[in-house]
Parts: C-alpha cells; structure tokens; sequence
C-alpha cells in the first residue's frame, strides 16, 4: 500500500497538485501586496532613510527648472542645516557673488559627504541651480557646482536630485 505523503508531487490531477497551487496562489498574494504598497507609499515616500529628501517632500517641489540660473563666486561659509521641519541636516553654502552673498542649498549632509569633491571656504566656484525664495529670503537650490576642472552633479535638467535613486 501506498504512504501519503502530502508535500510530494505526484503529477498532473494526483493529490499534490492542489496545494502547490495553493502555496503559489500565497506567493502571488504576498508579492502583489508588496507592490501595492509601495504603489501607494508613492515616490520618495515609504523608503525609510531619506531624511525627507525625498521626491515627494515639499523641498523638492521648490526646484522649478523655469528659474534656473548661473552664478559664480567665492565661498564663505560651508554650513550644515536643516532646511525644513521633519529633514536631516543638509549642507549649505554663503556665496559671496558680485551681487551680494546668496545662500546655496546642495543637498543632504548624508550624500553630499560621501563625494569626492570638496568644497571650502575661499573655493572659487560657479554654481548652477534654481532660484528660489526660502524662508523670505534669496537661494539657489543647486543641481551642479564648478570648481576648476571639477563638476560636482547634484539634480538633472528637471531637479531630480541624484540622491534620489530614481529617474522619470
């Protein structure tokens, strides 16, 4: 006489074949929930890390491709701050221009220390990036900063920031 054995497959209509299809039916379950969670976590939203540096934060949504502009300068202050309630620190820049100084935003502290290039006080720079009004008054959030023959990319030509891990 024949033993059941109810985690073996005995082929097509045998006894096993209704729970494989059933632990395949949990597998399929399992990974669509995943996916639909992270469809309504949203961009930048529901990854743990990002210190709301995120696409779906409010910062990022400052970035306005319209006002980007150039200036060059010297640098005189390297600052680390929060820009927004709920955000980690980011680093922060005074760039003394021939227009007065102007605070440049360049990202979060986490990534901007991790790059090769350093940027310090009396660095000649020439800096790219959106004008903005934060907290009444002028700044540029920068998507690329020059320094000699150094190029150090921060956003692409929409103000996706290169932190971010994605692309539209």
């Amino acid at each position: 006489m024949h033993q059941y054995e109810p985690w073996a497959f005995e082929g097509p209509g045998k006894g096993g074949t209704m729970k494989r299809n059933g632990m395949i039916g949990v597998a399929v379950l399992a990974v669509l929930a995943f996916t639909v969670s992270l469809a309504a976590a949203g961009p930048g939203r529901g990854w743990k890390g990002s210190g709301g540096w995120g696409m779906g934060g409010g910062y990022q949504g400052m970035y306005n491709p319209a006002t980007v502009e150039t200036v060059t300068g010297t640098i005189e202050s390297v600052d680390r701050t929060v820009p927004m309630k709920g955000m980690s620190r980011g680093v922060h820049l005074a760039l003394k221009t021939e227009k007065g100084t102007v605070a440049v935003h360049l990202g979060p502290e986490w990534y901007v220390e991790r790059l090769d290039n350093e940027l310090k006080k009396g660095d000649a720079v020439e800096v790219k990036g959106s004008r903005v009004t934060f907290a009444g008054n002028p700044a540029i959030i920068a998507a690329e900063v020059k320094k000699g023959d150094a190029i150090l990319k921060l956003r692409d030509d929409n103000g996706i920031p290169a932190w971010s891990g994605w692309r539209r």
